[in-house]
């Protein structure tokens, strides 16, 4: 047999197979475990389909642009991002001056995105200074400088605001005149105020989405050289958007109650938006710069980079996407607590992320979505589930708060061994 032959004998051997399929599943084990407790807990909580269809889109709707904020600090080398609960705070402490100030609606939104803007630049900035002094446990920093911004945050708007503060609103303050109520309600105000821009009915949003995607497959065909993994990604890319498009087409011709769910289409757009902004980014000299500091920091700076002020930039970047995400979280959500509705976002963005199969060191815009859309399957299912399986939907709480902390928890060990792991492996080389 010539050497050809007996390469691509090896090549096609099923050991080969064998190895890349258990390299496939330990590096998504967190995602495939989660894969299957969402169709687990779906099947076993007995849900009504429109339902979970309309909950899910209603969650992703609102968390996926918090998710995504935080990519950039990946990128970086920053590790993942805790210290965006500084940007949640400056949108909060926005959100109640507009409240008082009567402004709502879209206009509302707008003005809240234009004040909150400079403010997390300069939280950012600040931060970013900070964990340039940390550097190696940016993480463990971010996550101490949240809960220490959070007591500055209380201090002004349980001590100042009404009193040194001006605000004469008995809406939104405490029957003594100083300090802020516990809870916010936008409704007549900034309640969907982003989300009532434009909606559509999920069939109409699944016709547009199927024909988009193959219009972008057939340029991106076009443009590439038409061999190989590129035609097969054009010919799934077209049958899956068909699908979707049919699909959509056939349920909008039908008496199902799926016609009758909206979509919230300017939310998604603007998320759409930050997908966009950070695919092409990457390909910026910034992004190029980034992805060398992520990398290695040594070899970032003897190329000439100024490896600190690009961290900063990146947590900058972060902070910004931050605030804006959690203006989109609270006008979706209506009501929210002045004190503490920041208080997990950190964690929650986080495991969800995670989830989607990212790591401290790497994250896509693939992952942070396909995380967002997990972790909130179990976030819907599981309470149903516990009620199904014990008759107590407090039990399903106790297992996703459970999953959450553990996913992040697990990865950190994770990334801690396989830190150590390389380090020991470069001084074996060293020595050698």
């Amino acid at each position: 047999m010539s050497k050809t032959g007996l390469r691509a004998t090896e090549n096609n051997s099923p050991g080969k197979y064998r190895q890349a399929i258990i390299s496939f599943l330990t590096k998504h084990m967190v995602t495939i475990m989660f894969v299957i407790l969402s169709v687990l807990g779906l099947y076993l909580s007995g849900m009504n389909s429109t339902l979970y269809i309309s909950d899910i889109i209603s969650r992703v709707s609102r968390n996926s642009f918090l998710v995504l904020s935080l990519i950039i600090p990946v990128m970086a080398g920053m590790g993942l991002n805790f210290a965006m609960v500084l940007g949640a705070m400056a949108a909060q402490a926005v959100i109640i001056f507009v409240t008082d100030w009567g402004v709502g609606g879209f206009p509302g939104i707008m003005l809240c995105i234009v004040l909150v803007t400079p403010l997390a630049i300069l939280l950012g900035y600040l931060t970013g200074k900070l964990l340039n002094k940390t550097k190696g446990q940016e993480m463990i920093t971010g996550l101490i400088l949240g809960f220490f911004a959070a007591g500055i945050y209380w201090f002004i708007f349980l001590q100042l605001v009404g009193g040194i503060i001006p605000m004469d609103n008995e809406v939104l303050l405490l029957s003594s005149g100083v300090g802020v109520r516990t809870t916010i309600d936008l409704t007549g105000g900034l309640r969907y105020g982003l989300d009532d821009v434009w909606r559509l009915s999920l069939p109409t949003v699944m016709m547009a989405l199927g024909t988009l995607y193959a219009l972008i497959k057939l340029f991106t065909f076009i443009r590439s050289d038409r061999q190989g993994e590129s035609r097969t990604g054009f010919i799934y890319g077209i049958i899956l958007s068909l699908v979707v498009a049919v699909a959509g087409l056939l349920i909008s011709n039908s008496d199902s109650l799926v016609n009758n769910i909206n979509v919230p289409a300017a939310t998604w757009i603007a998320i759409a938006g930050l997908c966009l902004f950070l695919h092409f980014f990457n390909k910026t000299k910034l992004g190029q710069d980034m992805r060398t500091v992520g990398q290695d920091r040594h070899v970032a700076a003897v190329s000439g980079i100024e490896v600190d002020k690009v961290r900063i930039i990146a947590i900058m970047f972060s902070m910004v996407f931050a605030s804006w995400g959690h203006i989109i979280f609270l006008q979706n959500m209506g009501a929210w607590s002045t004190y503490g509705s920041h208080e997990q976002i950190g964690f929650y963005a986080t495991a969800a992320i995670l989830i989607g199969g990212a790591t401290v060191s790497r994250a896509t815009i693939g992952q942070a979505l396909l995380g967002v859309f997990l972790f909130h399957t179990l976030f819907i299912v599981a309470p149903a589930a516990g009620r199904e399986m014990y008759g107590d939907a407090q039990i399903g709480e106790y297992f996703r708060v459970f999953v959450a902390y553990g996913v992040i928890g697990l990865t950190l060990a994770l990334h801690a061994w396989k830190t150590r792991l390389q380090s020991k492996q470069k001084l074996q080389a060293l020595d050698k």
